[in-house]
């Protein structure tokens, strides 16, 4: 391959999506010749070139695989190697967030804009890799939710973990110390750290704190964006944690955001750095069916109970110091509340049980706080998780419950697509004993019997329509798992019985 036209062709790409002026042409190629070492370029078209970034990328990790430019072809050494390219296009955080915040003036939707166009203009989202991701839709008595199979987060790469292994990284030295934290702007990476050269990270100011907000790499909605705390501490739910979330929304009001419970089991995957999830999306859990509607006696503030799988109430009004206040009324009495008719309890010895999982939102001109309530409590016959995805739906999804999901978003894990693959042929030749006698599909036998027994297929294509159809039934039935509260008359009783407390504990 002629790598000079390559190098022509980013180039190119980059001044089309605006990453660099027409000017910056032959800096920008000189740039390039040097992390390739190489001392010649000749263009040889003066032709401007359409194809996209991940395909110019793509011929950028072929040559360096072929000349032996990287160690191996490994996704986590390319991906180290193409964003140091994609380095060169990305102008100095400064300058960055100057053209961000002269937009912001204009309109936060505006600058949010240009921010996400840079986001995946700079691959620093992988689009092609995030299209890779299968969705559908499932209609549940609960409204439409969204499922996901992520292939986003490609999978470890022996040889980089046995590269990874020979370099320094004790718990003690490690920097970035994760993530989230500041640092990763414009870090180089390593093979067990994301590149970041194309990353570029805005500060706010939330509840007169730092903050800094910045998007996901593995979008998993539109403008997924990821609010994290300037200093590396750990999660903690608290009504200063409200305060946070409503004063985003108030600089942001088209976007929601939410937090991960601050508890494992009902936590999210990182909780020792505090942080936000936000973006532009309306998930199903928003437009779940309000009911039980309450105005309190507090500058106009409404509260209800959501028809959703999960047990959630709804604040809604104008002040924002008053939805603080309520919201952490109900965060100190949750916090202590039992109810042991339902398993409720909120502490084993000193360890806490109960949390909860807030979302901000401003809609209808009212801002809207909700609050899911969770407990994280385990015993012998639940070892995962008593509010928990049960065992017998542990082939489908057994990782924990985070704030996407709670919102009506599932996000499955990227073994299912060859598993279903692999179990619509068993079950289109009726083999049931071939299912649980492979190792890697057994766990979804009684799943596949249960299909087959009520059901006639006259394709494989339909085998697979149902097989994704009832995956939808079993993360509806997860998240009922997962509700303090049942969608039964003892559920409602007791759901009741905790609201009456909070009435209770507002009016003294």
């Amino acid at each position: 391959m002629n790598i000079n036209n390559e190098i022509a062709s980013l180039v190119d790409y980059a001044v089309r999506e605006r990453l660099i002026e027409n000017e910056d042409r032959v800096y920008a190629v000189n740039r390039i010749l040097e992390i390739l070492n190489l001392e010649y370029y000749s263009d040889g078209a003066d032709i401007m070139r359409y194809e996209s970034v991940e395909d110019i990328l793509a011929k950028f990790r072929q040559w360096a695989v072929e000349t032996d430019f990287v160690p191996n072809d490994s996704n986590e050494v390319l991906d180290l190697f193409d964003t140091k390219l994609m380095s060169v296009f990305v102008s100095k955080p400064s300058d960055f967030r100057k053209k961000y915040y002269d937009l912001w003036e204009e309109s936060p939707e505006k600058a949010t804009q240009y921010y996400y166009h840079f986001a995946k203009k700079s691959n620093y989202i992988r689009e092609q890799r995030v299209a890779k991701d299968i969705k559908w839709t499932y209609e549940t008595p609960y409204g439409l939710i969204d499922m996901t199979i992520n292939l986003s987060k490609p999978e470890k790469d022996p040889r980089a973990i046995a590269l990874a292994s020979k370099g320094l990284n004790t718990e003690n030295m490690k920097y970035p110390k994760c993530l989230l934290c500041k640092e990763n702007e414009g870090y180089a990476g390593r093979l067990d750290h994301p590149a970041r050269q194309n990353h570029r990270i805005i500060p706010i100011t939330l509840a007169d704190e730092s903050w800094f907000m910045q998007y996901s790499p593995y979008v998993y909605y539109n403008e997924h964006c990821i609010v994290f705390k300037g200093n590396h501490e750990p999660m903690k739910i608290s009504g200063k944690t409200i305060e946070r979330l409503l004063d985003f929304v108030s600089a942001y009001p088209h976007y929601m955001i939410g937090s991960n419970a601050d508890l494992p089991i009902v936590g999210g995957s990182i909780l020792t750095h505090d942080h936000f999830q936000g973006g532009r999306y309306e998930f199903a859990m928003s437009k779940a069916k309000e009911y039980d509607r309450t105005l309190l006696q507090k500058n106009g503030v409404e509260l209800c109970k959501l028809y959703w799988p999960m047990s959630v109430i709804r604040l809604k009004g104008k002040d924002v110091k008053e939805l603080v206040k309520i919201s952490e009324l109900v965060l100190s009495v949750w916090k202590n509340y039992e109810d042991q008719q339902v398993g409720i309890i909120s502490k084993s010895g000193n360890t806490e049980h109960n949390t909860i999982t807030p979302i901000t939102r401003f809609r209808n001109n009212v801002f809207e706080v909700d609050l899911i309530l969770r407990n994280n409590r385990t015993d012998e016959d639940h070892p995962f998780g008593i509010f928990h995805s049960q065992k017998e739906y542990h082939h489908i999804k057994r990782e924990n419950i985070g704030l996407i999901e709670c919102l009506g978003l599932a996000v499955l894990p990227a073994r299912l697509r060859d598993e279903m693959e692999l179990l619509k042929q068993f079950m289109f030749n009726k083999d049931l004993d071939g299912i649980y006698s492979d190792e890697t599909l057994q766990k979804h036998g009684d799943f596949a019997r249960r299909i087959l027994d009520g059901n006639q297929f006259a394709s494989e294509e339909e085998i697979e329509a149902k097989l994704y159809d009832e995956i939808g039934y079993v993360f509806m039935k997860v998240l009922e798992n997962c509700g303090v509260y049942k969608k039964d008359n003892q559920g409602e009783k007791a759901f009741q019985r905790f609201i009456e407390v909070i009435h209770e504990n507002l009016n003294n």
